[in-house]
């Protein structure tokens, strides 16, 4: 119970559980939080020798990803996943080192990936997905170096698709910057969404608003994480139902207005929301809704993924192409920087993980006719064509390898 819900170990010494435990069971002898931290941690070791003997004896090569990032404390952390079949091909994720990092740099990072490999006996790893970072450059040649001397079959290709870019983090940089364009009217519904939740009498005050402009809706305004693209969409998408509430609220609430007017540094703040600012974002959330459908896609972990990356990326780009000349002005704007931002990470075909394509190849739903259907319509003809002897001439070169091993 303590591991599955994620429980202090302190919680078998509180008194309303020593209570509960005396009435259900009052001969039942409640271990110390030290016995319990003692337990877990021998639990730990034991499944871990567990799933090292399961590497060793499949023999399956191993996808890892790593993250990393910086706490509130300014303390910076790593973790370590792993993703694999099991002999009976069920897809596993499991998380093999969480662990201060000391600093941000490639060789650091590398360092840590090889010792958690070493630490789990893995010698055979298929791909490395990291973030955009330009440090996992380092860290991927570090790794690429130690893997080719480990093992005679450690590495396929010679590592020419080992680094994988996160798609989710790729995405990230993408949508940013169409939020750019978007800041203001975004700002505005922030800060009356900021108002109404400041409260429990403001909140009260956009109820009644609700109700005298027959708004039929159960939950509440909600407020973004204005440094997570993800949360502004949610935000947008479940506050444009209460656009005509607002509206009330300006006429009805005198503080509601003079709370725009200006801050503690003597500046105004932008708002209220305009009917400008609800319908621009009102287009921008349908538009939006793609790259979150496949940001959730992309971070699947209990699925596989890579067979759905030609599908998501490319119907993103397809969607990027038929915006930026939208009649509608803002909209074409919009579209226009994020696909100068699109094509640094995915313009080009040589930009590309070859090993990502060929999934899609593989998959009986589509196979090589719809890649190069898809690459011709794209790029051209010309360029699809060679694309598709691309594919097969590395789908040759990993067979010979497989078989002369």
């Amino acid at each position: 119970m303590t591991v599955l819900d994620e429980l202090p170990f302190s919680f078998v010494e509180r008194e309303g559980f020593r209570h509960f435990c005396s009435i259900a069971s009052p001969k039942f002898d409640l271990p110390s939080r030290t016995t319990i931290a003692r337990d877990i941690n021998q639990l730990y070791l034991d499944e871990k020798v567990v799933l090292k003997s399961m590497f060793s004896f499949n023999k399956k090569r191993v996808c890892v990803t790593t993250y990393c990032w910086t706490s509130i404390q300014n303390t910076n952390y790593m973790v370590v996943t792993a993703h694999f079949f099991n002999s009976g091909w069920e897809l596993h994720k499991r998380i093999l080192n969480f662990c201060v990092l000391p600093n941000h740099k490639g060789e650091t990072i590398g360092k840590i990936i090889e010792a958690c490999l070493l630490d789990w006996s893995i010698d055979r790893v298929f791909t490395i997905t990291v973030d955009n970072a330009s440090a996992n450059d380092v860290a991927i040649k570090y790794v690429k170096n130690k893997l080719s001397n480990w093992v005679a079959d450690g590495i396929i290709l010679e590592c020419e698709f080992f680094y994988v870019r996160c798609c989710a983090h790729i995405l990230n940089p993408i949508v940013t910057e169409g939020l750019k364009d978007l800041r203001e009217s975004i700002i505005s519904i922030r800060n009356g969404v900021r108002y109404v939740r400041s409260s429990p009498s403001r909140l009260y005050k956009i109820k009644k608003c609700d109700e005298h402009e027959k708004i039929e809706c159960k939950g509440n305004v909600i407020l973004d994480v204005c440094t997570r693209w993800n949360f502004t969409y949610l935000m947008l998408g479940s506050d444009l139902k209460f656009q005509k509430a607002f509206e009330r609220l300006e006429e009805k609430d005198g503080n509601y207005v003079s709370y725009f007017l200006e801050d503690e540094s003597g500046k105004r703040k932008m708002g209220p929301p305009r009917f400008d600012d609800w319908e621009t974002s009102r287009v921008f959330v349908k538009f939006l809704k793609k790259f979150y459908d496949a940001t959730l896609k992309f971070s699947a972990s209990l699925s596989v993924t890579s067979n759905q990356y030609f599908q998501e990326v490319f119907s993103i780009q397809s969607e990027l192409i038929e915006l930026s000349t939208n009649t509608d002005h803002f909209l074409g704007i919009m579209a226009t920087s994020m696909k100068r931002n699109y094509d640094k990470y995915w313009g080009s075909i040589e930009s590309i993980n070859k090993l990502l394509l060929i999934s899609i190849v593989l998959d009986p739903r589509y196979k090589l006719d719809y890649v190069t259907f898809y690459f011709g319509y794209l790029y051209g003809n010309d360029k699809g064509e060679g694309m598709t002897k691309g594919f097969q001439y590395i789908g040759c070169e990993d067979f010979k390898q497989a078989l002369g091993s």
